[in-house]
């Protein structure tokens, strides 16, 4: 059901109940103005009897009560729509001994009633009534004056209907213009709509926000921030696919090259050098596309698949033990400096695969680029870590390039890809740590310290 269809049905679902809501509020407020209106009359009817008694005592004991004049037959309907029937009104007096004085129709007696006063309601003949009896003040008489509560109720929805007619006639122009009123409120979101099934897909601008209604900002605001954080998704990933395919394609062209090689080799000590070669040159090419999957997973997310407690002993022996044959081969001795004993070496949540891969990366890149028959260490204390090689120190330049993609400086030795740091820099950043590098306390070789700051 579409967001307009929807409004519609809630506002026709609850106009009803709010107008059979105020409906009732009316009728009990106008019955309550009806009855004080009536009530008050019935009062001073019952006074104005009171007061003109004194001739109707001086009627002979026993005598037939007389029948008020001009209220027996049935009186002319007045031209004002609403008023009271007098049919609906009856007057009785009763002397001290109950005898009835005076009555104002023959066709319903109002009931004596010796110790009432006030307001009393009653069923006679069927119909319900409201009476008021009047004591005089010193017990000569009874004075009863009743109306027909129909009446009352009559009167009262005759004023509601009154009042009700115009609404029910205007029903439909209200509907309208609810219906064009939701209509022109919902234009700015089927223009957002409109906006974005033209677009390609590949624009990724962000939708213009000044002009649009306050509720819209929000979603506005989190829809452009999706659009930047899909550009630069897909600028990671262009130039993701640019670097491998650029670094892909010398070492194949070498790995052809030597293919050719072993097999146009002359004799068995050629080919078993050329097979050597070509088994560096796969290694390199494993590597390589290892790291290019390893990173291109990296930089498809912005957070941790999982975060648990680090377990920094296991994950140290994991990484030692990966990079255990390229140390022994250039006979680097690996060392760990635990802190001092009851202090927890740098406690940290994430995920132990990234953090292994972290460790492999800085120590396979310490141990690759140290010296021979050297020495790389892997310190921890309670704010971070930090892995360190001897050698010659590096250029503030090399420094500041350590961790680009692809790049390893000249005169290397040792193969590579130029991706390991790069790896370990998105790995922290995704544990929202900090991956630097700088020269060591003598000056010699390079730090790698990793820290929350």
């Amino acid at each position: 059901m579409s967001l307009q269809r929807r409004l519609l049905v809630y506002l026709l679902l609850c106009a009803p109940l709010v107008w059979g809501a105020a409906l009732l509020v009316s009728v009990n407020r106008a019955r309550l103005e009806v009855n004080e209106l009536f009530d008050t009359e019935s009062i001073r009817l019952a006074r104005q009897v009171q007061a003109t008694l004194a001739g109707v005592m001086a009627a002979p004991h026993g005598a037939t009560p007389p029948v008020l004049t001009g209220t027996q037959s049935d009186p002319t309907p007045s031209a004002l729509g609403g008023e009271a029937d007098l049919r609906s009104l009856s007057i009785a007096v009763w002397n001290a001994r109950g005898e009835l004085m005076l009555v104002d129709r023959e066709g319903v007696q109002l009931p004596h009633r010796l110790d009432a006063a006030g307001f009393v309601n009653l069923t006679l003949q069927g119909d319900a009534w409201r009476v008021y009896y009047l004591q005089s003040p010193h017990g000569e008489w009874l004075v009863a004056a009743g109306q027909l509560v129909h009446e009352r109720d009559e009167l009262v929805w005759n004023l509601l209907a009154s009042q009700m007619l115009p609404w029910l006639l205007v029903l439909p122009v209200l509907l309208a213009a609810m219906a064009w009123a939701v209509r022109k409120a919902l234009a700015p979101v089927r223009a957002l709509a409109d906006e974005l099934r033209g677009r390609s897909a590949d624009d990724l601008r962000p939708v213009p926000e000044a002009r649009a209604p306050q509720e819209l900002k929000p979603l506005l605001a989190a829809m452009n921030g999706l659009f930047l954080r899909i550009e630069s998704t897909l600028a990671r990933e262009r130039r993701f696919t640019a670097d491998a395919a650029h670094e892909l394609r010398t070492p194949l062209a070498v790995w052809r090259a030597q293919w050719d090689v072993v097999r146009g080799a002359a004799g068995e000590t050629e080919r078993r050098a050329a097979e050597a070669r070509l088994a560096v040159g796969l290694d390199r090419i494993d590597r390589l596309v290892t790291q290019l999957l390893m990173l291109s997973r990296l930089e498809a997310t912005d957070r941790l698949p999982h975060s648990v407690p680090v377990d920094w002993p296991v994950l140290v022996g994991q990484a030692m033990n990966d990079v255990l044959a390229l140390a022994e081969r250039r006979h680097i001795e690996l060392a760990c400096n635990w802190p001092a004993a009851g202090a927890a070496p740098f406690p940290l949540q994430g995920d132990p695969d990234l953090l292994a891969a972290l460790l492999r990366n800085l120590l396979d890149n310490a141990v690759r680029y140290a010296p021979e028959r050297s020495s790389v260490a892997l310190r921890f204390d309670a704010d971070g870590l930090a892995v360190e090689n001897g050698g010659p120190p590096l250029s503030s330049e090399a420094l500041a390039r350590l961790g680009e993609r692809f790049h390893r400086a000249d005169g290397q030795a040792e193969t590579g890809s130029g991706l390991g740091l790069s790896i370990a820099q998105r790995v922290a950043a995704l544990h929202r740590l900090r991956l630097r590098h700088h020269a060591g306390a003598d000056g010699q070789g390079v730090v790698a310290t990793l820290s929350s700051s």
